[in-house]
């Protein structure tokens, strides 16, 4: 491959611009060619929320670095930023720094990823020609070669529909105009579309938790409004999470808000509650599942997810896991079916790669259709598969983090669900007494496939043994490198 040709990271959010300081970090030409009108542009669709977690955790090593060599003073790494404050303060200066802005073209959409004069179904010399990256702007449309792909571009332009089916629901498209996908500013730029309005949130995760409190903060202001909530689970005990228990405090907050807002008659909440169908009637708006119906609304928020746009790299040999539509090896780190907690072991090049050695998929977008995804394991990824394009593949395979236990394990919730009461574990478990306690019971800190050993500082062994070969291992990690954890806390409760 000739190494002399740029690497092209697709999308200058805040893991595009940490992938591109890496590259020169490591003496590599980035590309970087972001769709929207400035840097962050995907932050600044939902710039009025609170992240749920603190400076500390979003800002990239190489990055801030690079901008403290500029004279950059770092917001208090304590405070909770909102997204506006992540781009204005951060992203933009980043991005304006004279090693970093001749390298980032904004306004400019990829539209393919292909290999040079291979179409996906040629073998002959596949991995020995560069990549073809093509993209259109205000001009026109254009192509670049380039040694690597690094695609960074997110899921914000692609959210789920509100259908519980995968699809939107029958009549989801006819009432579109009456929909919001994500989270509206309620209580800015949306508020008149909300205030004195019936309202109703479909969505189980933080989303709609945001969404939530900030209507029934209006509701307290305006009145005649009427708040309904629809979540597909049973119960509610899962939905509302860690609490007081959560290491990201902000997000344990909210679910305990939510709960207090839902004892206090102010959120009407249906459960097990699977969206077939939604009817405009003379009343309004009404939400059909099998059996039930919800009473009329003006506007729904669905706040149902993102799921990956594959379409720019169909060219390309990627190896997908079928459900979550994440890289394979990443895939049963952060099933949702598998695992609660919200939380995955760091991963890198390794768990990223494809068959098409070059690309790699990261951030947000490489958890393909699966929540809770934290910028700090973008930062590790990017670190990580940086090292890999530059043919480090011993920093790359190097665990270099630690991440919080960011939820409550599933252990919690066995009845609920009349699951066993073994539980997936989302990060380091060492041995103690509640690890001890559990396993007397009956009860396992099962991650990866068994349950943890005692005294060791990752909850998968064999994953160091994996990555000592070279291979991807379970995505444990062996010991953290650089970034020492504070006192372990165990995932399973």
């Amino acid at each position: 491959m000739n190494t002399v040709l740029p690497v092209v990271v697709i999308g200058a959010g805040p893991v595009g611009l940490a992938a591109a300081a890496h590259l020169l970090e490591r003496g590599l030409t980035p590309l970087v060619l972001e769709a929207g009108a400035t840097v962050g542009a995907g932050m600044l669709r939902w710039a009025h929320v609170r992240m749920f977690s603190p400076w500390e955790f979003n800002i990239d090593r190489a990055a801030g670095a690079l901008l403290r060599r500029h004279g950059w003073t770092s917001p208090d790494l304590t405070q909770f930023p909102t997204g506006s404050e992540v781009v204005e303060r951060y992203l933009r200066p980043l991005a304006a720094l004279p090693e970093i802005q001749p390298h980032v073209r904004t306004g400019v959409r990829v539209t393919d990823v292909a290999k040079q004069r291979r179409d996906r179904m040629k073998d002959s010399l596949r991995n020995d020609v560069p990549f073809v990256v093509r993209y259109v702007d205000a001009v026109g449309e254009h192509e670049v070669i380039a040694q690597a792909v690094i695609d960074a571009s997110g899921t914000i332009d692609t959210p789920n529909p509100a259908g519980a089916s995968g699809v939107p629901a029958l009549g989801e498209r006819a009432v579109q105009e009456h929909i919001f996908y994500g989270i509206p500013d309620v209580l800015g730029q949306h508020r008149e579309r909300y205030a004195g309005k019936r309202v109703l949130v479909i969505g189980g995760g933080h989303s709609a938790f945001n969404a939530l409190l900030d209507l029934a903060r209006l509701s307290g202001q305006e009145p005649g409004m009427r708040i309904q909530w629809a979540i597909r689970r049973s119960s509610l005990g899962r939905v509302l999470g860690g609490g007081e228990h959560d290491q990201l405090k902000e997000r344990g907050r909210l679910g305990l808000a939510i709960g207090k807002l839902v004892d206090d008659g102010v959120l009407a909440v249906a459960t097990n509650f699977h969206l077939e169908r939604l009817e405009q009637t003379a009343e309004g708006i009404v939400a059909h599942a099998e059996g039930t119906a919800l009473r009329p609304v003006d506007e729904i928020v669905a706040a149902t997810g993102f799921r990956p746009n594959l379409d720019l790299l169909s060219e390309l040999r990627i190896a997908l896991d079928h459900g979550t539509q994440a890289p394979m090896a990443l895939a049963p780190l952060i099933d949702p079916n598998q695992h609660s907690c919200g939380s995955v072991r760091p991963h890198g090049a390794e768990e990223l790669k494809h068959p098409d050695a070059g690309v790699y998929i990261v951030g947000m977008k490489s958890y393909g259709r699966a929540p809770t995804f934290l910028l700090l394991t973008g930062y590790e990824q990017v670190r990580s598969v940086v090292a890999a394009v530059a043919g480090d593949w011993e920093a790359a395979r190097r665990v270099e983090l630690v991440l919080p236990e960011t939820g409550v394990c599933i252990t919690q919730f066995a009845e609920e669900d009349g699951a066993q009461a073994g539980a997936a574990c989302c990060g380091p478990v060492p041995a103690n007494e509640e690890n001890v306690a559990a396993e007397a019971t009956g009860k396992t800190g099962e991650c990866c496939g068994g349950p943890a050993p005692a005294n060791v500082d990752a909850c998968c062994v064999r994953d160091a043994d994996a990555k000592a070969e070279g291979k991807s291992g379970c995505g444990c990690g062996s010991k953290p490198a650089v970034i020492e954890a504070p006192r372990p806390v165990a995932c399973c409760r």
